[in-house]
Formats: C-alpha cells, sequence, structure tokens
C-alpha cells in the first residue's frame, strides 16, 4: 500500500473577505475530489483572507500512479483560476 501526501500553499489574490476565500476554495476542493478521487481539506491559514493550505491525500497500491496524480493535481492548482501556488511538499508513504 502506498500512501500519498501533498500540500500546497496558495494564494488567493484580489480576495478580500472570508466569504470570497470559501467560493473559490470550495470550488477547488470539490473539483480536485472528484477529478482525482483523493481526500482534500484546507488545513491552515483559515482566518487569512488571501492565503490556504490544502492537505491532499491519496490512497493505492502503485507507487508511480499515485506520484503522478498528486503532481497532475500540483498542476491542476497551477492553472485553476483565482488561485497561486506560492509552495508544496510531495510524500510518498
Amino acid at each position: 500500500m502506498v500512501i500519498g501526501v501533498l500540500e500546497i500553499d496558495l494564494l488567493i489574490p484580489g480576495n478580500h473577505s472570508l466569504k470570497g476565500k470559501r467560493s473559490v476554495l470550495k470550488s477547488f476542493l470539490e473539483r480536485v475530489r472528484n477529478t482525482f478521487n483523493v481526500s482534500v481539506a484546507e488545513v491552515g491559514c483559515q482566518d487569512l483572507k488571501g492565503r490556504a493550505v490544502v492537505a491532499v491525500v491519496g490512497v493505492g497500491n502503485d507507487r508511480r500512479r499515485i506520484d503522478s496524480v498528486l503532481a497532475r493535481i500540483v498542476e491542476y492548482a497551477r492553472n485553476f483560476r483565482d488561485l497561486r501556488v506560492l509552495d508544496y511538499s510531495q510524500h510518498l508513504m
């Protein structure tokens, strides 16, 4: 069994409220969950209007596949409207 953990530090430029942040993040989290069949949640910077830290976890039996899925999620985040990837870290166990 392989467990992949991805943590993404996000900037939400032009956002001026927590309500606006929730709207952008909700859309992103749902799309990642449905597109890639992974678990995803906001795990940091909940009180900041323009920042978010998101964790993604995928489980499988093929190390290369999990690594590939996590890499595709980073690319998806980079191309998602209203978000900018500041940093990310990826770990396979």
